[in-house]
């Protein structure tokens, strides 16, 4: 593959599929609790864009969140399920795009399980509220930024890079197919 900067030394390119694509999800997801929920990406308007807190993610790359029946997000999802969530865990690195396909349930004990008691600011009846549902995103494609060996490697290298003038990236990135 060919790299928008042909000076680079080192692999920055890496796939994963299965079992660790789904490692690499949990992980970069795992960094913030909270993403970019993105829908209405196929409308061909300004994208629906929200910041969401993910209650539960696992090694399949599936995510849970909580959200409320009559918001913008859920007819949104029922008009078309496709959505896009977006991380970002440091200035750096741990970037992670996933596209997925969104389901609503109202599944009571699903909601339970993913309750936590700060959510009552936006659910006031607590975890009985009935406008609370859960919004499951099971990834189907995705793509990473990362960096090989932790990011004050990363900066040392690249401080070395622009000292020689040469590409010295720690940088790596790939598919992600669950």
């Amino acid at each position: 593959m060919d790299s928008i900067n042909r000076q680079q030394p080192e692999e920055n390119h890496k796939d994963l599929a299965h079992v660790a694509a789904g490692k690499k999800i949990k992980e970069l997801a795992s960094k913030t609790n909270t993403c970019f929920f993105i829908t209405g990406i196929q409308t061909g308007k300004p994208l629906e864009v929200r910041p969401m807190a993910v209650q539960k993610l696992d090694e399949s790359g599936n995510f849970w969140f909580l959200s409320a029946n009559d918001s913008h997000k859920n007819a949104e999802i029922q008009k078309d399920n496709q959505v896009q969530l977006l991380f970002q865990g440091s200035a750096h690195s741990d970037f992670l795009s996933i596209y997925g396909t969104a389901t609503i349930s109202t599944d009571k004990a699903l909601i339970k399980e993913l309750w936590e008691p700060i959510l009552k600011t936006w659910f006031t009846e607590g975890v009985d509220d009935p406008r609370i549902t859960a919004i499951k995103v099971e990834t189907n494609e995705g793509y990473y930024w990362d960096n090989k060996h932790g990011d004050a490697i990363a900066l040392l290298k690249m401080a070395a890079g622009a000292v020689m003038g040469k590409t010295l990236d720690d940088s790596i990135e790939g598919e992600l197919t669950v």
